[in-house]
């Protein structure tokens, strides 16, 4: 039997990248899944599809996950569809970069509402589907706990936050058997940041292995942290990164 047979799972924006690989994952490892996004629509029902035909079970649910409103719709259409959940992956996020004196509030606002604000509403409203057992698992940043450079400050500033959510939330949640953990991925190979990218080598330079990471690797740490053995796991940020936060 796989280690997350019967298990119910919500992946916020998995149409690509690492998210995708969260939901591949989790499938593989025998959980239902339903496949988060955006504007991703036809990305998203391949993902499910290609899931479906693996003899997995899979849904593709819109969620724009900037709309507060949005957002709980989008965790009540998911646990209809899969009868429940068990696993919130909170992955869906947005990069705004540049150096400070150009954010603009625009640029606040929605990397707060995303990247922050989104993950605590899709926390709230999977809650009362979960029990004994749930899992909270948030996608991070290795630049939540070390800046190499300029430029970084509101992105790194959104990514942090959650760790004080995540230790909290680990708190809140824990004397009903639901576990809260932050995972921080590295430079990774995404088309968001590709390894053959223009600042790839200088990422590179930073880890101590001088290798990007696979979504693949992402998606393995995650479904560790999902399985019932990982039940001792709570509070903790778990970094994967080639070294370069060392």
């Amino acid at each position: 039997m796989s280690s997350l047979t019967g298990k119910r799972a919500f992946v916020t924006g998995a149409s690509r990248g690492i998210g995708a690989a969260i939901a591949r994952q989790l499938a593989d490892e025998g959980a239902a899944v339903a496949i988060g996004y955006e504007r991703s629509a036809a990305a998203a029902d391949a993902l499910a599809g290609e899931i479906e035909a693996n003899g997995g079970r899979a849904v593709a649910v819109q969620m724009h996950a900037a709309d507060a409103a949005s957002i709980p719709q989008a965790v009540e259409r998911a646990a209809a569809a899969l009868g429940g959940l068990d696993i919130l992956v909170n992955n869906a996020g947005i990069w705004r970069v540049g150096p400070i004196d150009e954010v603009t509030l625009e640029d606040i606002d929605a990397t707060l509402a995303v990247n922050i604000r989104g993950v605590i509403l899709a926390t709230q409203a999977a809650l009362p589907y979960m029990s004994q057992g749930g899992r909270i698992i948030s996608i991070g940043s290795s630049l939540a706990t070390r800046v190499p450079n300029a430029g970084l400050s509101l992105y790194a500033a959104s990514k942090s936050a959650l760790i004080g959510w995540t230790k909290g939330l680990a708190r809140d949640l824990g004397p009903r058997g639901i576990t809260a953990n932050l995972v921080h991925p590295g430079s990774t190979d995404t088309d968001m940041n590709p390894a053959n990218g223009p600042h790839a080598d200088a990422q590179r330079q930073r880890m101590a292995i001088k290798e990007y990471g696979r979504a693949e690797d992402v998606a393995a740490l995650v479904a560790f942290v999902a399985r019932p053995e990982a039940r001792s796991i709570n509070g903790a940020e778990l970094t994967i990164d080639g070294g370069a936060n060392a």
